[in-house]
């Protein structure tokens, strides 16, 4: 099953600002972004994934 993150409920859970995780979204070639319609949600094993891999975001 796929769990995905509201932009807020990721900025919560990993501590990082809101405009932040839009702004990673935005980059080209976000392995973690899912669009349902115009609603940007985010993968959470990818994004964890990704958190773990970056020592400063």
């Amino acid at each position: 099953m796929l769990r995905s993150l509201t932009i807020r409920e990721a900025a919560e859970y990993s501590n990082i600002g809101i405009n932040r995780i839009d702004n990673m979204l935005r980059t080209p070639g976000c392995t973690f972004v899912l669009f349902v319609g115009t609603k940007k949600l985010i993968k959470r094993k990818e994004f964890e994934a990704f958190i773990s891999k970056k020592p400063v975001i």
